[in-house]
Order: C-alpha cells, then sequence, then structure tokens
C-alpha cells in the first residue's frame, strides 16, 4: 500500500501547499497537519488543468466555515497571485512568490492574510546581545498619528498586532454613566430633610437633650448595563471586539460599585440565546473569551434576531431589566425571520428598559441606508443608533450615555428611509 506523501503531486507544489496553509494557520484559520495533507491529497487527485479546480480542492480541505472564506480568499489571491503559478510549479521553477504592492483599498481580512504570508518569509537575525552594565530603553508608545490610525481604523481591516493594539486600548476603556435619582434616602449632615427619628434617638441616649439634629439625603443609584451581542457569521470579527469592550465593562463594574454601572449582563446570540454573564467575570480576557467560545455552539451560525428577543422577554427580561437598566443591542439587523415578530419583541423590549441603544458596524458605510427588513424593523424602535467598528465609535457611546436626548443617526436614517 502506497502512502500519501507517494501520492501527492510534485515536490515544489507539495511544499507550497503546506507553505499556504501554515499562512492560513498565522492568519487565524486553525489549519492542522491533517488538513494540509488532506490539501496535497485532493490536489493530486483533481489534477492541475484547471486553476478553478485547484482553488475549490483547497478551499474545500483547508477551511470549514463561513466566517473563514473571506481570509481563505484573500490570502489565495496573494499567494497564487502569478497566472503562470501553476505551471511553472509543475515545471518545480518556482519555490516562493512574491506579493508587488497595490495602490487600493484593502478588502476585509486582507491585512491579516498579507501578515500571515509575510510571516513566512526569513526573519531578521536577533540584535546583539548588550554588554553587561548596560541598559537598552526602548519606546513601544504609539505616535500621535499611528494612535489616530488605529483608532479610526476598520477591526475587520486591522492586522494581528493592529488587533493586540486596539484591544489593549479597549482594556483601558472607561464607560461613563450618571447615577439614578432614587426614593431611598440616608443620613447626610448636609442634607436638606430632618430624620426626626434618628434625632430622638440621639437625644434618648443623651438624657433627652437634642444636641444636634439630624438629617437625611437622597441615596444614589447607579444602572445596570445588559448588552445583547449578535455573533453569527457577518458579525463575529466585531463581535470578538465588543466582547472585549464589554469585559473592561464588566470589570469595571466589579470593581467600583459604587462609581459606576452596579452590574452589567451579557448575552449572545445567532440562532439562541446563551447567557454569557459569568465566563465575563473572569479577570483574564482570554478565559473569559474562550469560555465564552465554549458556551455559545452557534457561533459564525445564522441570525434569528426576532426569535432570540422573544426568549429575552420571556426568559430574562424581569430578572435583569427591574431596575431601569440600559441595554445595549450589538447586532447588524440582518434577521432571517419576520419583521413583523421582530418589530413587536423589539416594542416590548424598548418598554422594559430605561433606554435602547442600537450598535451596528454597518453604519461605517457612508451610502448605508435602510433597507433591509430586519433594519426597518428595528430602527423606530430604538432611542440611539450608533456605529461599532473602531475604538473611536466605541469612545463616542458615551455620547449616548451621558446625554438622554440622544438618537445618533436614528433620526437621519429614518428620513432617508421614508
Amino acid at each position: 500500500m502506497r502512502s500519501p506523501l507517494e501520492e501527492a503531486p510534485p515536490s515544489r507544489l507539495a511544499e507550497n501547499i503546506v507553505h499556504f496553509a501554515r499562512a492560513l494557520r498565522r492568519g487565524g484559520i486553525p489549519v492542522g497537519p491533517g488538513r494540509a495533507l488532506d490539501a496535497v491529497r485532493a490536489v493530486a487527485a483533481i489534477g492541475l488543468a484547471s486553476k478553478r479546480d485547484f482553488y475549490w480542492a483547497l478551499h474545500a480541505t483547508l477551511i470549514s466555515k463561513p466566517a473563514e472564506r473571506p481570509l481563505f480568499d484573500a490570502a489565495f489571491k496573494l499567494f497564487w497571485r502569478d497566472p503562470q503559478m501553476i505551471e511553472r510549479m509543475m515545471a518545480e521553477l518556482l519555490r516562493e512568490v512574491e506579493i508587488p504592492p497595490e495602490e487600493r483599498q484593502k478588502k476585509a481580512a486582507e491585512t491579516r492574510a498579507q501578515e500571515a504570508l509575510a510571516g513566512a518569509q526569513d526573519r531578521p537575525p536577533p540584535p546583539p546581545q548588550e554588554e553587561e552594565g548596560e541598559e537598552i530603553e526602548f519606546d513601544a508608545t504609539l505616535t500621535f498619528s499611528e494612535e489616530e490610525r488605529l483608532r479610526q481604523m476598520d477591526f475587520d481591516q486591522m492586522s494581528s498586532a493592529e488587533l493586540t493594539a486596539a484591544k489593549q486600548a479597549i482594556a483601558r476603556m472607561a464607560l461613563p454613566v450618571k447615577p439614578l435619582a432614587s426614593r431611598r434616602s440616608r443620613l447626610n449632615p448636609r442634607g436638606a430633610t430632618a430624620d426626626w427619628r434618628a434625632t430622638m434617638r440621639a437625644a434618648l441616649r443623651s438624657g433627652g437633650d437634642i444636641a444636634a439634629l439630624k438629617r437625611r439625603a437622597p441615596q444614589k443609584r447607579w444602572p445596570e448595563l445588559v448588552a445583547l451581542c449578535d455573533i453569527s457569521g457577518s458579525m463575529s470579527q466585531y463581535s470578538r471586539m465588543l466582547l472585549h469592550f464589554l469585559h473592561a465593562a464588566s470589570a469595571q463594574a466589579a470593581a467600583r460599585r459604587d462609581v459606576g454601572w452596579s452590574r452589567t449582563h451579557v448575552f449572545v446570540f445567532g440562532t439562541r440565546l446563551t447567557n454569557v454573564t459569568r465566563s465575563l467575570r473572569h479577570r483574564d480576557v482570554d478565559e473569559a473569551l474562550s469560555l465564552v467560545g465554549a458556551e455559545a455552539p452557534d457561533w459564525e451560525g445564522g441570525t434569528r434576531i426576532g426569535e432570540t428577543l422573544a426568549e429575552f422577554n420571556r426568559d430574562w427580561s424581569r430578572r435583569v431589566l427591574g431596575r431601569g437598566a440600559v441595554v445595549l443591542l450589538i447586532t447588524d439587523g440582518l434577521d432571517r425571520g419576520e419583521p413583523e415578530e421582530l418589530a413587536r419583541q423589539a416594542d416590548r423590549l424598548r418598554l422594559s428598559c430605561r433606554k435602547l441603544i442600537w450598535l451596528n458596524p454597518l453604519l461605517r458605510w457612508d451610502g448605508f441606508a435602510p433597507k433591509a427588513q430586519g433594519v426597518r424593523a428595528l430602527l423606530p424602535r430604538v432611542d440611539s443608533f450608533r456605529a461599532a467598528h473602531n475604538i473611536n465609535s466605541l469612545e463616542a457611546l458615551a455620547d449616548a450615555l451621558s446625554k438622554s436626548d440622544d438618537t445618533g443617526d436614528r433620526d437621519r436614517l429614518m428620513r432617508l428611509g421614508s
């Protein structure tokens, strides 16, 4: 019986396929040795008569989820760009591919694909070791222009290093909130209301003499934050960054209950609703997101916003919205269900919370218009409609929370859709 390697195509082509699989793994697609070997076998089986067949052979063996396709397509176009690539490899004349720079806007996932392919090249030699007694300092801070560019860059256009820097910036981000008026009061020497009961109790302890008048002042109450985050295939990259943002908000709520959000509740949804509040309470953000991924089996799947909101309204709204919580609905609004059901459940959610804010990454496009049925059903039923595609858009969320009359782009888009 012949081994799989004996059935493989010419050695140089097999090496380039393995090289391509490693580049995909560096870009974030979980491609292991087994898939790389399957790709080599598939190419050996179909031959190299058509570049289209070559593409689909690699596509069928190296990726398994629709969300991985943009990165695969970008890497394939970059790695196998030369039209004579297959013919040259058949002649064993080509070892590596050099990608000429292009003056155009990069598509989604292309930056990470370029970075993954570049990582396969020879790395520069390490710097010489410093002599004993010498101290070398490195300035790792970003310049103003680099930091500003990072803040304005779309999450889906970031490289791996830029995503890491963005996550660090999000972890330092504070989400301000104003306290709510409460009917309860507490002792306060500067209060405007006299507390006669406390005054008489103090007088009894001193023989009946009133030494000082006890006073009370209204007690501050901090609101709760509830987030419903879409984790479908079209939202996967943005969902990861927004979960970093919600993890930072959860950590702030747990550390400073007397000056910020009293509590945060986080739910993720695709085709079903999952409560991941406890998972996001872990101090390590990577461990927290790993637990979230394990709890949510519908990650990068379809979207059923109306059914998800119905489940939340039925099972969770009374538990987490009873104290006038602010709700963040994070989704692109591309629903597969009936728009009438979505509108009905959004109305019920709006009546149950103090403020409903919709964060939509699609708002980053200048020509965005409420044409999809899900968007048209949700838009009139939210208090504020804002983008959520970069760091600046998350920082602008503070306006929606600190201003009671903030509507974001809701009114403008409603006029555009009418």
